[in-house]
């Protein structure tokens, strides 16, 4: 039995050498066969140009439009003719005839202090004026008959202006007891009632002119060359639905924010439409006049640390970066301020990978660019 076994063994280990020489065997034939299909496409490759790499891209011609800008802003409309009413003299506030909301015509009484006090003096100064007439009247016939001198006429003329003075002094102070309206308008803050004391230059009524609304409104220091006093406007009054208005451009404020560089608009609502009342929300909209641009697609614009740029197929077919100034933008286009020349091909499209310096090829308003063989 212990000779059957080891007999089995030997021919087991016999059979392994075997299959592990054959495996060998396979193993270096596919490896000859390889490498001679290898060596036999190797000349083919050779032979072979490199294949470039295609970018594709599209450019379009700069060219110059007669363009008209429209911006959009919002605003709160105000009263262009508002005072606050002060006092111009001290007292006991006797009558105030009006609340807020209501109307005033021009120079009708809106307040009265208590004028006793003036009154009385005002009263002692006319007669103190009266003694000095008296006085120079009787020093004149005096002189006359030589019976005073020159110097006492002088005085007591004197004396006669200096009450006179005294007198129209105090009537223009008895005058400032009562105060009127300025200008016909509405009452929209009443600050005292009557029996209160006021001191000199306190604030008692707060009046508006309802029929002349304007907005203020902040634009770009691009629009601003480009409107006019007396330019229509549109205004939408939140408050009183999609109804637009008429209105004008009344003023051109001649600072500019340095830090927004943005400059005020101010925008006559005129006629004032029914409903319309100071404090809402409106939105203007200014049209610039129509003048000749440079434009270009917006897609064309690339931003980078040095500013703003688009890429240029130049004429002998090269691509290239060149620096611009934009102004103003209209749906899909933007003004190209400075850099570009008319008829200049913008790259528009295709520009991932696009490098200063590519060949290009065009096709009317398309063009390929080729990058240049890798050494």
């Amino acid at each position: 039995m212990n000779t059957y076994n080891t007999a089995m063994a030997r021919l087991s280990r016999a059979h392994s050498r075997a299959a592990s020489v054959a495996l060998l065997t396979a193993l270096a034939w596919l490896a000859a066969a390889l490498s001679g299909c290898d060596d036999a496409a190797a000349p083919s490759t050779a032979r072979k140009a490199p294949s470039a790499r295609v970018h594709w891209v599209e450019t379009v011609a700069a060219k110059s439009q007669r363009v008209g800008h429209t911006a959009l802003r919002t605003g709160t409309l105000e009263a262009l003719r508002k005072v606050h009413i002060f006092n111009q003299e001290e007292g006991r506030i006797t009558e105030i005839a009006f609340h807020e909301g209501d109307r005033v015509k021009r120079n009708q009484v809106l307040v009265r202090l208590d004028d006793a006090l003036l009154r009385a003096q005002l009263d002692k100064a006319a007669a103190t004026r009266n003694q000095a007439a008296l006085d120079l009247s009787r020093l004149r016939g005096l002189v006359k008959r030589r019976l005073a001198a020159e110097d006492e006429l002088a005085r007591a003329d004197t004396a006669l202006k200096v009450a006179q003075a005294e007198h129209d002094l105090l009537r223009t102070h008895l005058e400032y007891t009562v105060i009127r309206a300025p200008f016909a308008g509405v009452i929209t803050e009443r600050a005292l009632e009557p029996g209160d004391i006021a001191p000199k230059h306190t604030q008692l009524l707060t009046l508006i002119d309802p029929d002349s609304l304007i907005t203020r409104v902040q634009v770009s220091e691009l629009l601003l060359p480009q409107i006019r006093r007396d330019d229509a406007a549109k205004v939408r009054i939140d408050a009183l639905g999609q109804r637009v208005f008429s209105g004008r451009i009344s003023r051109i404020y001649p600072s500019i924010d340095p830090r927004t560089r943005q400059g005020t608009v101010e925008i006559l609502l005129a006629p004032v439409p029914d409903g319309a009342r100071a404090g809402q929300l409106c939105r203007v909209t200014i049209l610039s006049r129509p003048r000749n641009r440079l434009m270009v697609p917006f897609g064309a614009l690339r931003r980078g640390r040095d500013g703003t740029y688009v890429y240029v197929a130049s004429a002998d077919n090269v691509v290239r970066r060149v620096d611009v100034r934009t102004g103003i933008r209209r749906g899909g286009e933007i003004e190209i301020v400075d850099g570009l020349a008319i008829g200049s091909r913008v790259v528009t499209k295709g520009m991932l990978g696009l490098e200063e310096g590519m060949k290009v090829r065009t096709t009317g308003t398309s063009a390929r660019a080729v990058a240049p063989p890798q050494p």
